[in-house]
């Protein structure tokens, strides 16, 4: 399953969280895969798409990052799947 994942970075500093992610990496549990992530031009979010099966495991990474940014979880689905559900009924 896929996941939107919405960081706001804690007082507007993105610093703080970029120090950490060199120093130590995601920081992910097994059974997450990152699958990219855009950054705002003025570095106050960033939106990354995750995949996982459980929720629970994104929930977990959560909090080794939630001292520093504040999160948004958003179960998304593919265009392609999108489509694929929404044709029957046009």
């Amino acid at each position: 399953m896929l996941f939107m994942v919405i960081e706001t970075f804690r007082n507007g500093d993105a610093r703080p969280v970029y120090r950490r992610f060199r120093d130590q990496g995601h920081l992910m549990s097994d059974g997450i895969a990152y699958v990219g992530s855009w950054i705002e031009p003025d570095m106050m979010r960033c939106f990354q798409v995750m995949e996982c099966a459980d929720e629970a495991l994104l929930r977990q990474w959560i909090k080794v990052w939630d001292d520093l940014v504040d999160f948004e979880i958003l179960p998304v689905i593919t265009s392609a799947e999108a489509r694929a559900k929404i044709e029957p009924l046009l």
